[in-house]
């Protein structure tokens, strides 16, 4: 089914915008208006555009919803839900327990179901708290009746994405250290080591050498122009995000992220993990094939990846096979080729998309506790050649001036 960004009022005259899908603009639109709200703009869009936007719109200043916050309710909800009671009430009790944020995104997907609308509609409102995936898992739990096994799914999903993130951030964290440690370092020398020595430099009457040189002189610039050099990086870091924050920046920042020299595979494991798993929950789900796949590209985290999949799900559409679309898009490895040609064959395509988000798991997780490492040589290296620079040209001079002394 199509997804449909969307401008429009709400009864209070606020300004209300998000991703919807529907068979149609006036479909859409339907919907928005049964939820009390008056459509503004309504525009067809793609996996990727689908994607930034809801990452980009919200509700004004309202506090930001943690990615814990989500795992509790969906493991919760799924509780309440199993035990038999009513979806409203249920989503009252969570109210009363609930993190400041969650609270107030539970009070008003309450009062949209209490006015009439579906769950799935109701947490499609709340722009930049669930994703396109968990709206349309919802939907999908409606349509069949079980809601409370899509929510344990979902909890399931939700885990599996922290705990990659939290493995990542555990395998960054020291050689992020050791270097602001050395950037730290490098800037101490500059602006108060370096012009220290320089005086001594300056009374020897001799010609420095090269290295010594080419230290006083960047010492020298960085003490003279440190506030450009400042207002250069801040606004290269925020022009950078802008540009990544389009389609196209986006698009090619995430597939160059692929080339790096040891973090580019561990994205590509990770990013291949992460569709196996959501693509295998869908289907699992009752998803068809097509709608899977536009959901599951807006799960990836990677523009490149989610463009190629845009692409299959076109040619799914046209009529080709899973396995020939994925082939073509040059995007997936033999391993998991071989496992969509075996799932298509005998029907079992969620199970064999589960297995391989588990390899590639076990894959990244591997990785990640290699990265240090596999790291550490480099810092290593760079902190030696580093050291080496400092000391030739400090020492060097003292050097020249000691022996011109025992002469």
């Amino acid at each position: 089914m199509p997804q449909f960004t969307y401008t429009a009022r709400d009864a209070s005259g606020g300004l209300l915008q998000g991703v919807l899908e529907g068979d149609s603009a006036g479909a859409v639109a339907a919907e928005l208006q049964r939820a009390g709200s008056t459509p503004l703009e309504i525009v067809l869009a793609t996996a990727v555009g689908a994607s930034m936007a809801s990452k980009q719109i919200g509700f004004g200043k309202r506090e930001k919803v943690k990615h814990e916050d989500l795992l509790m309710f969906s493991r919760q909800l799924h509780t309440l839900l199993k035990s038999g009671i009513a979806l409203t009430r249920a989503l009252g009790g969570l109210q009363e327990s609930a993190s400041p944020a969650m609270k107030e995104v539970i009070r008003q997907t309450r009062e949209s179901l209490e006015s009439g609308n579906e769950m799935s509609t109701s947490l499609a409102k709340q722009t930049g708290v669930f994703s396109a995936f968990y709206v349309a898992m919802v939907r999908v739990g409606e349509m069949t009746g079980r809601l409370d096994e899509v929510f344990l799914r979902l909890f399931h999903h939700l885990e599996f994405e922290k705990l990659m993130r939290d493995q990542v951030k555990s395998a960054l964290r020291y050689p992020s250290f050791v270097i602001a440690v050395m950037i730290i370092a490098v800037g101490v020398v500059n602006v108060f080591v370096i012009p220290a020595f320089q005086r001594v430099f300056d009374g020897l009457g001799s010609d420095l050498p090269f290295m010594t040189r080419i230290l006083v002189g960047f010492s020298r610039f960085t003490i003279v122009a440190w506030p450009y050099l400042l207002v250069a990086a801040v606004g290269g870091f925020f022009g950078f995000k802008r540009w990544t924050s389009t389609e196209d920046g986006g698009y090619a920042w995430d597939k160059f992220k692929l080339k790096f020299p040891i973090a580019g595979k561990i994205i590509r494991k990770a990013t291949l993990a992460r569709f196996s798993r959501s693509f295998a929950l869908a289907l699992k789900s009752g998803v068809p094939v097509v709608q899977s796949m536009m959901v599951v590209a807006n799960t990836v985290d990677n523009h490149f990846y989610a463009r190629a999949i845009e692409k299959m799900r076109e040619g799914v559409e046209r009529g080709d096979s899973l396995l020939r679309t994925a082939a073509a898009s040059g995007i997936f490895t033999p391993v998991v080729l071989q496992m969509i040609a075996v799932g298509e064959e005998s029907g079992t395509l969620d199970e064999m998309l589960g297995e391989v988000a588990d390899f590639y798991q076990q894959e990244v997780e591997y990785e990640l506790k290699s990265l240090s490492a596999q790291i550490e040589p480099i810092l290593i290296i760079f902190l030696g050649v580093l050291v080496l620079i400092l000391a030739l040209g400090v020492f060097l001079p003292i050097w020249d001036l000691g022996k011109a002394a025992l002469k």
